[in-house]
């Protein structure tokens, strides 16, 4: 074999550069049906069409590669299926912002050359996110990739919305709806964010209308007062007991309203009397419907106050008029008092505006029949949460769902397909352009102008994206997919909806498993947002540290359901492994060049036997924690032994055979465990860390077109040597402990030690005694055995290891004196510094005015110190003995 031709410094942008499109290119992702197979699919969590790379992509698609790439090796037949969101809100506002820049808007342009433009801005900015997943590695099938909105998808989004019309389990009706004043549309109740903001509770007097007292009600928004028809009390609360039918007058307006009783009302809440306004409460809608009330719409799709408010207020911003609103109730001496309180506030997720609730006619799901088969799938297990925790999470919601409101006031998105004819008000659902109604065979008709929820479309995506509704081979074999991989906060947005979908539609769950991860936060534990500025971009990080590292410090990060924070000490700490294991392989290959693999000539020494054996069972744990979805661990497990016993132990143990210290038969047989080794772990590890190990792989003997087709690594019971692991481990604690005694006693690196080992039993001598050479070279010291020491040396070092003692005189090592009074003058800065922070801990004043967690870094100083001060009043005791 010839030397390997390999850069003497790793450099990430160079091979990731150079593996992406030979993957792509050469076909390496791009899969057909087979049924000689397993199937293994995963489709993508569908990014919007909007968006770019953020940490919390960059985490979701590395969990989704790693499993991918590993079941491939396994020998699967891995779909992974990748596409886009039309994202509806977000996509429409990007254009919507064009136009405005130009001086239009999608008003004065009209309908079709607006969504003209749409489509040109996804043809020039949707293909930004995808080409950022290629830097991250993300080896998806992108001869598969859909879009939300592609003629199959939309096909599918048509058949559905017919079906459950059919069906009779979709309705339209006037219900409230939350509205977005910015956005100019309806969100569903869990695209809404509640944010905890200060405010009021203002009480205000409503009179009764024979002039007999008043009752007095609380409310945090007094704008809504124009829109009351009715206060409520609880039919059981004896305070109201024979004032119920009683009519009121309505403060400022002098509209005349009843008192009700209602078991809505909770009677132990501020007075036990609440004001009813149908047309901008959800609550109160129900209770209006109840009792017959009328709906009042007093805050118009702006944000504005309607005619509905009359001429005193309309026209006012809804805050403008909260303002006014309270100082002429003041006036009026209908105000008793405000309050302070903290509540949350409704906010839209997209835009963070303030959501107004507002009365409306839209497009509804019933979704009690829906949800019934999509809490039994998770209760019989046909679908499980891990964490198993979010489980109930999931139960919760689905169980106590409201119906979904699916359309929105947008122009970009599914059109809803249902037309109304204007002759005989017949509703038309169609799948094709309606141009005659069936009803009354009139031809004016008009198409709903609304559009359908952005989920709508998403939630058919495990099997829209195989064919549906055609029954494509792709859907018979791939269907239910394998595995969804997502954050913990779009259970209830896109996971719970694709469950009750698939079971609808598919008469199966979507998938098998959902693996849940949590969020990225920053490193101080906050979400990160732009607001905050707090935001890592995952190219920026690709850039500077390589998509390998990034990919590998979100996975040891994180742990199944639990949010993990970015940290760059991380980041550094997975491009150092990175650097360590080109450097460990960059040595074994340029060891290389003479050997050709083949049988083997020698006989394995007990290092080699050792990590033949532990390389089996880290491909057994590894292989054991994938199939756990503890992708974390089975990293960290990889990091430890690559770093560990192959790296900082094996090759150091090889290199005097590489060098030709003994016969050339062990030299090759170095050389032939030293390869199989590095090759199984490149294996082992390329699903993390995809690059650097093809990089590598490729230059090893025997390689084939890519490290991605290869086998995955299977543990070899019968290489599994439990005796050469714990004869090994002893000669390395041995070895650690001779290291440790040099570090701690600063003996010069170059400078070879005496060590006296004393091993009672004749066992543990034995192993010590056939293992001299590697303590010798490792330890840089030369070892003397003994069953018993007559007595002990002075001025000598000590420490237990399971089996022996050892013992490393320092008497012409270092200079005794010198080093005892270097410990001395550092134990007495020490001292100074625990004195001063035990004066911060033993005081009152401190600890009562100083915040918690620098109460608690005081804490920890205290506790580092005391460990240093300890360690050198030992050492200090090893040199002078019981004189200091």
């Amino acid at each position: 074999m010839a030397k390997a031709d390999i850069p003497s410094t790793y450099d990430p942008r160079a091979v990731e550069d150079r593996w992406y499109p030979y993957w792509e290119n050469g076909g390496f992702f791009h899969i057909g049906v087979n049924p000689e197979q397993k199937p293994f699919c995963i489709v993508m969590p569908p990014p919007n069409v909007t968006g770019q790379l953020h940490m919390g992509h960059a985490l979701d698609y590395t969990l989704q590669d790693i499993l991918t790439r590993w079941r491939r090796m396994q020998g699967y037949n891995s779909l992974w299926v990748p596409g886009t969101d039309h994202a509806g809100i977000a996509t429409q506002a990007k254009v919507e912002e064009q136009l405005a820049k130009e001086g239009t808007s999608r008003y004065e342009i009209g309908r079709e050359a607006f969504l003209k433009r749409a489509w040109a801005w996804k043809e020039q900015y949707g293909s930004r996110i995808t080409a950022q997943l290629r830097r991250l590695g993300a080896s998806c099938d992108w001869q598969r990739e859909r879009f939300t909105m592609d003629e199959g998808c939309s096909e599918a989004v048509r058949e559905v919305f017919i079906r459950l019309f059919e069906r009779g389990l979709i309705y339209r009706d006037y219900y409230i709806t939350n509205w977005c004043p910015k956005c100019h549309t309806t969100i569903s109740d869990i695209e809404v964010e509640h944010i905890e903001k200060p405010g009021h509770f203002w009480y205000l007097k409503y009179p009764f209308k024979d002039g007999d007292g008043h009752v007095v009600v609380a409310t945090t928004r007094p704008e809504t007062v124009l829109g009351d028809t009715a206060v409520a009390v609880h039919p059981d609360d004896e305070r109201y007991a024979g004032l119920i039918g009683k009519m009121l007058v309505l403060p400022l307006v002098g509209r005349e309203m009843p008192l009700i009783a209602d078991e809505y009302v909770d009677p132990s809440f501020g007075t036990g009397a609440v004001k009813i306004t149908p047309a901008h409460d959800p609550n109160d809608f129900e209770v209006g419907y109840r009792h017959g009330l009328e709906q009042i719409i007093v805050i118009d799709k702006e944000g504005k106050m309607s005619a509905e408010a009359g001429p005193r207020y309309q026209g006012l911003d809804r805050y403008d008029c909260r303002k006014k609103i309270v100082r002429d109730l003041e006036a009026g001496g209908y105000l008793l008092k405000t309050e302070d309180l903290s509540h949350g506030v409704g906010h839209c997720y997209r835009c963070n505006t303030v959501i107004e609730p507002m009365l409306s006619r839209q497009w509804f799901v019933k979704m009690k029949p829906l949800a019934e088969q999509a809490i039994e799938a998770a209760k019989a297990g046909d679908v499980r949460f891990i964490p198993e925790r979010f489980t109930k999470v999931y139960l919760s919601w689905m169980e106590n769902i409201r119906d979904w409101c699916i359309s929105r006031q947008l122009w970009w998105g599914h059109r809803i397909p249902v037309w109304y004819c204007k002759d005989c008000d017949e509703t038309i659902a169609s799948k094709k352009p309606v141009s005659q109604c069936p009803k009354c065979g009139g031809t004016d008709l008009e198409q709903d102008p609304d559009v359908l929820d952005t989920w709508f479309s998403s939630a058919l995506w495990p099997f829209s994206t195989l064919g549906w509704p055609k029954q494509t081979i792709e859907l018979a074999y791939y269907y239910p997919t394998s595995v969804l991989v997502t954050g913990r906060d779009i259970i209830f947005f896109w996971v719970a909806r694709m469950i009750f979908s698939g079971l609808a539609f598919m008469n199966d769950v979507p998938f098998r498993v959902v693996s849940i991860h949590g969020m990225v936060l920053d490193a101080l534990g906050r979400k990160m947002s732009k607001s905050l500025g707090n935001g890592v971009d995952p190219i920026d990080v690709i850039e500077s540290h390589g998509a390998d590292s990034l990919r590998f410090m979100l996975v040891t990060s994180n742990t199944p359901g639990n949010d993990l924070r970015f940290n760059f000490e991380k980041l550094d700490g997975a491009r150092n492994f990175a650097n360590k294991l080109w450097n460990a392989s960059r040595f074994v290959l340029m060891n290389l060049e003479d050997f050709e693999p083949g049988e083997q000539r020698g006989q394995y020494t007990l290092a080699d036997r050792w990590i033949i054996s532990r390389y089996q069972n880290l491909a057994e744990e590894v292989t054991r924690l994938l199939e756990s979805y503890e992708l974390g661990e089975a990293a960290r497990v990889l990091y430890e032994f690559i770093w560990n016993e192959f790296c900082d132990w094996y090759i150091e143990l090889a290199k005097p055979r590489l060098y030709g210290k003994t016969t050339p038969q062990d030299r090759y047989t170095a050389q032939s465990v030293l390869t199989a080794v590095l090759k199984g772990t490149l294996e082992l590890l390329h699903p993390f860390m995809p690059f650097i190990t093809e990089e590598i792989w490729q230059h090893l003997p025997g390689k084939g077109l890519t490290v991605m087709r290869a086998s995955w690594p299977v543990a070899g019971k019968e290489l599994a040597d439990p005796e050469a692991e714990r004869q090994m481990e002893m000669l390395m604690e041995v070895t650690k402990a001779i290291r440790h005694i040099r570090s701690e006693m600063n003996v010069p690196p170059g400078k070879q030690v005496e060590a006296y080992l004393e091993a009672p039993q004749a066992a543990f001598r034995d192993v010590l005694e056939r293992g001299t050479g590697y303590i010798q070279g490792l330890a840089n010291a030369k070892i003397a055995i003994f069953e018993a020491l007559k007595e002990k040396p002075e001025q000598a070092a000590h420490a237990v290891t399971h089996g022996a003692e050892v013992f490393v005189p320092l008497k012409g090592l270092i200079d005794i004196e010198q080093e005892a009074a270097r410990l001395r003058k550092e134990l007495a800065v020490l001292e100074k510094d625990l004195a001063r922070v035990n004066g911060k801990l033993n005081n009152q004043g401190f600890l009562s005015k100083a915040p918690a967690d620098v109460i608690e870094k005081e804490k920890k100083k205290e506790n580092e110190l005391t460990g240093k001060q300890t360690a050198i009043r030992e050492r200090l005791s090893m040199l002078v003995g019981g004189n200091e």
